[in-house]
């Protein structure tokens, strides 16, 4: 067996560890009885131990260097090397006692978060907090000093890399210049309009359900493959061809169940759409988590909410539920699902607001990590920036710095690739049009045929082969651009289109 062979068949056990993991961690948030919480969570923990020892393994490197000297190697199998290389280099930075370090004070201050959060008590938060940020601080710092880069882009390498602070700022500046401005010109616009109507409930779950699949079907899931449940909080998960997606109901609100499954299923169609050949390996995963929101963006804001599947959509809706009157046209559909609002919480966001949700929090973060904001400042400085940038000033704690838990939870450099994503989503869309130029008439017929091949093609199919910028300059014929998104925006909000 060869250098390469051999990693290759290290790589495919550390997947099938990884399946595991995956499909045990769908169970506990979907149909795990509580008894069973301790138990699940022995299993997890000896699983990822068993993962660590094998990619922590002290002849990987060895293996890794001769590997990459053999002849005869093509362009998949290098970049295979490279991304086990990536992986290995991240793993084996941390010494042992700040792995555990971190996992024990991200546990404690999750559950203390959840009180502080309850009770607005951000001083109660402070020295858990203060602990996990400490710890961060120390992994990116190691982690820096294996890969070269800055603490910061360290920890952002984690989720999307090969993405720097520096190029995060330039886009982000771009949007931060644009957004307080057009979000007003977005509210006058509407101002002046009449208010869209809601539909009203009740809307059964069963039927919800029906639809929800309906949906999915529409879009290309594959159900032999995958499958449709619930979960306090929707999301993508599950195994290599066995992509598990949830949804939550309101029998008093259809929309959000509904366009929270279009979300989560571009996300699966992007593991559904993984390299066959490549599954258990690392050049076939998925491309870092900004290309992944991407992808579920494309389907929800740029496809799902457009007037054109609205148009095909509506009537749809109306028969399943029993509709009857304006509120169940599309033109009303489209006007209620594309309504703006200078909203305090970053999950109720619309696609407006939402990328000021996020720059704040980059900001913030990239502070804190470098020690320019002392961790007590946060409250008034997240109150000021939501003023500057989404024009609203929290209350109290709760809802402003208090509301997330992605700082107590450890997910420092997480929240760029959100808006990182919707950026990418509105440049990849408007490439699909001009390559598919009937790609909204189909729409408009519930075919996305023509859209999730283009992305096949161009996106799922190409798993990690290339960097993230390669993969969007082949995609797009161009580097991440701001102006798109905003003209995105200004087209879908202020021209109506």
């Amino acid at each position: 067996m060869t250098a390469y062979q051999e990693l290759a068949a290290r790589a495919a056990r550390m997947t099938a560890i990884n399946n595991a993991q995956g499909i045990l961690g769908w169970d506990n948030e979907t149909v795990m009885p509580h008894g069973a919480a301790e138990t699940r969570a022995e299993s997890l923990a000896a699983l990822a131990l068993v993962h660590h020892d094998m990619i922590c393994d002290p002849k990987l490197g060895d293996l890794l260097e001769e590997a990459s000297g053999e002849d005869g190697l093509d362009a998949w199998q290098r970049a295979n090397i490279r991304e086990f290389r990536r992986s290995w280099l991240s793993e084996t930075a941390l010494p042992p006692d700040l792995v555990e370090a971190s996992t024990k004070a991200v546990a404690r201050c999750e559950l203390r978060w959840r009180q502080a959060r309850q009770e607005d008590d951000f001083a109660g938060l402070l020295p858990s907090l203060a602990e996990v940020l400490r710890l961060q601080r120390e992994i990116g710092k190691a982690k820096g000093e294996r890969l070269g880069l800055s603490t910061y882009d360290a920890l952002l390498d984690q989720f999307e890399p090969g993405l720097t602070a520096e190029r995060i700022t330039v886009l982000f500046d771009d949007l931060a210049g644009f957004l307080p401005d057009f979000i007003g010109a977005v509210l006058d616009r509407q101002a002046g309009e009449p208010a869209p109507a809601e539909p009203q409930g009740p809307f059964p779950i069963p039927i919800q359900k029906d639809l929800a699949k309906a949906f999915m079907t529409t879009v290309g899931f594959d159900f032999e493959r995958g499958r449709l449940d619930e979960s306090t909080h929707p999301f993508c998960g599950g195994a290599d061809n066995d992509v598990r997606i949830t949804t939550r109901y309101d029998e008093n609100r259809f929309a959000s169940a509904l366009l929270g499954v279009m979300h989560e299923s571009g996300h699966a169609l992007y593991e559904q759409g993984r390299p066959r050949d490549w599954l258990n390996q690392p050049v076939g995963r998925s491309r870092g988590m900004g290309v992944h929101e991407s992808q579920s963006l494309i389907i929800e804001m740029q496809a799902a909410r457009s007037h054109q599947f609205l148009s095909y959509a509506a009537p749809i809706l109306r028969e399943a539920f029993g509709g009857e009157g304006p509120a169940w046209t599309a033109d009303n559909l489209y006007r209620l699902y594309t309504r703006v609002s200078r909203s305090l919480i970053r999950v109720d966001a619309d696609e407006v607001t939402y990328p000021a949700h996020i720059i704040l929090r980059f900001r913030l973060e990239k502070a804190m990590i470098e020690d320019d904001l002392p961790l007590a400042d946060l409250p008034a400085a997240w109150a000021e920036a939501m003023d500057d940038l989404v024009g609203i000033t929290p209350p109290d704690d709760r809802q402003g710095c208090l509301q997330d838990i992605h700082w107590p939870g450890g997910a420092w450099g997480y929240f760029p690739t959100y808006t990182i994503g919707a950026m990418t989503a509105a440049q990849m869309f408007d490439a699909a049009k001009q390559a598919k130029p009937t790609l909204p008439d189909c729409l408009a017929e519930g075919d996305f045929g023509p859209l999730v091949g283009w992305l096949r093609e161009n996106v799922h199919g190409l798993g990690c082969l290339y960097e993230a910028d390669e993969l969007l300059v082949r995609a797009t014929g161009r580097p991440l651009d701001a102006s798109i998104f905003e003209n995105h925006l200004r087209q879908r909000y202020l021209e109506g289109i």
